[in-house]
């Protein structure tokens, strides 16, 4: 029955109660009476209960998909309102879960083309510094150099000084198009980029530490680059924001794939709200399938955790080799 109905036959039987007591052979004083008085303020109240009770029954379903709607995440995917009730209630519910599922297909799909061109102007500015900026500083250490050698020697301290600057800007630019585009992670892997990002971060105030597994299964180019900018954005995070004095790096495998953690002791993140970079890890972790925990650590500190699955791939196809054919003699004719 349609909502519409049911409503509207419950006031109806509650209008027609009243009316029924109305012509029946009850009858009112007047001036009422005091137990006539109590007589009708108990039968409305109780009317009005049970329309109370039957609305809240009937309309429960509507109220948990209000709830559902207002703490929906599309960064956190899977949670749908259970369908109950009937009619056009369920038919709501459905409705409801068919759009988010919708919604959850269209924003992954529009974030790995956002993300995937990211990568691809990451590559191309990363390829920039090295190629072209980091070639023209080294031309000018060089210059800088030869100059130098045949300036007088109330110069050569302030070329010295020269050249100095020069070389740290040119650390630095390689720096920067290695945090752009990681070459290591392509040429070694990712267990090699990783030990290289701690190694990067770790410095006098901060002691980074890695463990990782010597077992890792075969996770693919995207899983690799999802995990590696996952553990350099929490890196950051730490060295920004956390004031701490250590953190570690962990690469573990578990029974669905692997996990990766990032933790440390600093003053962690309390009831602060998730910026930029916590959303953009998010994202991240949506391309893969995988999820992502950022939570205070058991120090004290902040723990970020991310679960990648491994898909399950199937044995490989056998293949028959062709059948060996020989060619028929031929016989020359004499």
């Amino acid at each position: 029955m349609p909502l519409f109905w049911r409503i509207f036959l419950l006031n109806a039987v509650v209008l027609i109660t009243a009316t029924v007591l109305l012509l029946g052979p009850v009858t009112v004083s007047t001036p009422v009476l005091l137990t006539e008085a109590f007589v009708l303020t108990v039968g409305l109240a109780a009317m009005l209960g049970a329309n109370a009770l039957l609305l809240r029954v009937g309309l429960a379903p509507l109220q948990r998909v209000t709830r559902a709607m207002s703490t929906t995440d599309l960064l956190r995917p899977g949670q749908r309102p259970e369908v109950t009730g009937r009619g056009e209630i369920a038919e709501l519910i459905s409705t409801y879960n068919t759009m988010l599922d919708r919604l959850e297909d269209e924003r992954a799909t529009s974030s790995a083309r956002a993300l995937s061109a990211q990568e691809d102007e990451r590559r191309r500015i990363a390829q920039e510094l090295h190629d072209e900026v980091g070639q023209s500083l080294t031309a000018v250490l060089l210059q800088l150099k030869r100059v130098a050698d045949h300036a007088p020697p109330e110069l050569r301290e302030e070329l010295s000084l020269v050249q100095e600057t020069t070389r740290g800007s040119l650390d630095e630019i390689r720096r920067i198009a290695r945090r752009l585009r990681p070459g290591v992670l392509d040429e070694l892997g990712l267990a090699s980029a990783l030990k290289a990002l701690t190694t990067e971060f770790g410095g006098p105030g901060l002691t980074v530490q890695h463990r990782l597994d010597p077992d890792l299964p075969d996770l693919g180019p995207e899983a690799e680059l999802v995990l590696y900018r996952v553990a350099q954005e929490g890196l950051t995070n730490i060295a920004r924001h956390a004031d701490a004095r250590r953190a570690e790096v962990s690469l573990r495998r578990s029974p669905s794939g692997v996990e990766l953690r990032v933790q440390d002791d600093g003053r962690g993140i309390g009831d602060a709200s998730e910026g930029a970079g916590i959303l953009g890890m998010r994202e991240r972790a949506l391309l893969v399938g995988a999820d992502l925990d950022v939570g205070p650590a058991a120090d004290g500190g902040t723990r970020v955790r991310l679960s990648v699955p491994v898909p399950v791939r199937g044995p490989a196809p056998v293949r028959t080799p062709p059948p060996v054919t020989t060619a028929p003699d031929r016989k020359h004719r004499t």
